[in-house]
């Protein structure tokens, strides 16, 4: 008994089988019955054709145009032969002379005649004269659609174009918390209480309280700004739009009005809601200043935010979280109370933020017994939370290359140097060159450990990173938000050490220290300028004016003091780097043995650390 369980698609296969043998079967009685006899008919001369005729040896003949095929009366051979072929059909061209006698020789000896027109039929030539246009309204068309699911995401795309392109995140969809969000202890805090009034809007109202219509998240790349509102919206389990600044922009003035009006619409609809603008500089610049006064297309999508921001009633439940690194360039209109009530701002992470930050991103990474996290969170001074992210990504990009089971402490640190210091570059150097480097370095580190107020030396290398052919690290022992005048002196000695000691050894300098030259002039001039730490100037700020929003800083910054200050400022400047260059020269001609033994060290193993700086700089005491 056969029990073979028939699988799914064998029944269809028999089927197209036994359908194909009938369809080969078909096309060989085709064949048998019209091919055969159209395989037979040969091409004759035309002369033969007329000995035909004269012979009283043709049955009938079709005229087609200029082509004439017949049956002859009696098979005619053709060749020379007795294995030459005997046909009964034939086929021979008109002449292009004409024959007049044709027609009645034809006719005399009782030919059958049937002829065909050559003119095309109608439906040939309405074919032919409409498939043109139905091939061009058929390519406007599809060319049409294209663009309209383009502009409108399918469907009815015209009709979409101005609807809201906000992403909604709903409460079934997996969400950020503040247990995501490490740090930014007193931003949490403050929107704690927007996430309160979302989830019981009675306890407040029944006091009097208001929700607050907008609050501006302002603060450096990096920080947190997008990742806290998402936090905010997965605390008060509400429906969370997401939208680019950029996405309001459309080339069609009214456009993004459109947009704002439907976001806020389906907004409304889900309330409780938060509704999330990103980069809200890109539409919330100050009026007045676009190409198009107040009829361009960006000053239009910020008109409709201010009116929709100023139509919401007490009950609606609707706040707006807006993310930028520019608050300085916002309309006054869009940052007055009544719109964007608070203004919290995100400064980067300190010490014990940056750990925690390392470790929400080191969870799923196997950590070698040797990481040290806290350590790491005071090597990593000034980085924002992105910056650790991509930390902890990097090394264990580096483990996996190097085929590791484990993240090593090594990894990280190397981690650091990509991040800080940029890739490492295989570059060629001469000797002479090299020399050149080492002294140059050796004269930032050296200096670094003169000062009496520089932070802590880290690593000192010659091997060329990123666009800089030596590198010398130097990482602050502590987070510091003020700086003194002392301190200030002194980076900018370090920054000119390189120079010095090139000065002291070759009695020449580079265009090494070009980048050098550059910080210490910048830091010069606010030493000035805005922090008062000029005595022949006093205590005075000597800030340029706002700069446009559009163009650029220096083609629209204008001056508040006269130019006998500027002269003055000028020389101040000019007198704090010449000070503390003729003082970083002094320091290293006075140290010239340290400075030797560290580019000699440099040029042997072209990378120390600091254990290795100072060992070097203790064997120099002795």
């Amino acid at each position: 008994m056969n029990n073979r369980i028939q699988k799914p698609g064998e029944e269809k296969q028999k089927f197209l089988k036994r359908n194909l043998w009938f369809l080969l079967l078909w096309l060989l009685l085709i064949y048998f019955l019209v091919g055969r006899s159209y395989s037979d008919v040969r091409q004759i001369p035309y002369t033969q054709f007329k000995e035909n005729l004269k012979g009283d040896n043709l049955s009938s003949i079709h005229v087609k145009g200029e082509e004439i095929t017949g049956e002859f009366k009696k098979e005619v051979k053709i060749g020379e032969g007795e294995d030459a072929p005997a046909l009964k059909y034939f086929k021979t061209v008109l002449p292009s002379f004409p024959d007049p006698g044709l027609m009645d020789q034809l006719e005399k000896k009782g030919v059958t005649i049937r002829t065909e027109s050559t003119e095309a039929s109608w439906f040939a030539t309405l074919l032919i004269t409409l498939l043109p246009w139905v091939l061009i309204i058929g390519f406007f068309v599809y060319s049409s659609k294209k663009f309209q699911e383009r502009m409108g995401g399918g469907g009815a795309g015209l009709f979409k174009f101005g609807k809201s392109k906000a992403k909604l995140y709903t409460r079934s969809e997996s969400r950020v918390t503040y247990e995501n969000v490490a740090g930014l202890a007193n931003p949490k805090k403050e929107l704690q209480e927007i996430v309160e009034f979302l989830k019981d809007p009675s306890r407040f109202q029944k006091l009097g309280g208001k929700l607050p219509k907008g609050i501006l998240l302002a603060g450096p790349p990096g920080t947190g700004k997008t990742l806290l509102a998402r936090a905010t919206a997965g605390e008060a389990d509400v429906p969370f739009y997401s939208i680019s600044g950029s996405e309001f922009i459309e080339m069609f003035v009214g456009v993004g009005a459109s947009r704002v009006r439907d976001m806020f619409k389906q907004a409304k609809q889900d309330a409780p809601a938060i509704i999330f603008i990103d980069e809200l500089d890109s539409i919330g610049r100050v009026r007045g200043t676009g190409v198009g006064g107040g009829h361009d297309e960006r000053e239009q999508t910020l008109n409709q935010i201010l009116s929709e921001m100023d139509g919401f009633s007490p009950q609606e439940s609707v706040i707006i979280l807006a993310a930028t690194n520019r608050p300085d360039v916002l309309d006054p209109a869009l940052i007055r109370p009544g719109r964007f009530d608070r203004r919290i701002i995100l400064e980067q992470p300190h010490k014990k933020a940056r750990k925690q930050i390392l470790e929400i991103h080191s969870k799923e990474v196997p950590l070698s017994d040797d990481v040290d996290l806290d350590a790491l969170a005071g090597m990593s001074v000034g980085f924002s939370g992105a910056d650790l992210e991509n930390l902890v990504n990097e090394a264990a990009l580096i483990a996996g290359r190097d085929n590791k089971d484990q993240v090593e402490m090594d990894d990280f640190f190397e981690g650091i140097d990509k991040i800080r210091m940029g890739l490492e570059r295989e570059d060629f150097i001469s000797e002479e060159e090299k020399r050149i480097i080492a002294y140059h370095e050796a004269g930032h580190a050296l200096m670094a450990k003169l000062v009496p107020t520089a932070d802590p030396l880290q690593k000192v290398t010659i091997v060329p990173h990123g666009r800089a052919l030596g590198l010398t690290e130097q990482i602050p022992d502590e987070d510091r938000h003020n700086l003194k005048k002392k301190y200030l002196l002194d980076r900018i000695a370090i920054m000119l050490g390189g120079r010095g000691s090139e000065k002291v050894v070759f009695d020449d300098v580079s265009t090494g220290a070009g980048n050098d030259l550059k910080q210490a002039t910048q830091m010069a001039r606010r030493m000035v300028c805005n922090w008062g730490m000029s005595e022949k100037l006093g205590a005075a700020a000597f800030e340029r004016g706002e700069p446009h929003p559009f163009l650029g800083k220096e083609m629209t910054e204008s001056k508040n003091f006269s130019e006998d200050t500027a002269r003055m400022i000028d020389e101040e400047i000019r007198r704090i780097i010449n000070e503390q260059d003729t003082r970083t020269e002094d320091l290293l001609a006075a140290n010239r043995g340290k400075l030797d033994l560290l580019a000699e060290a440099l040029l042997e193993h072209e990378v120390l650390n600091a254990e290795e700086i100072e060992k070097i700089l203790d064997s120099a005491k002795n």
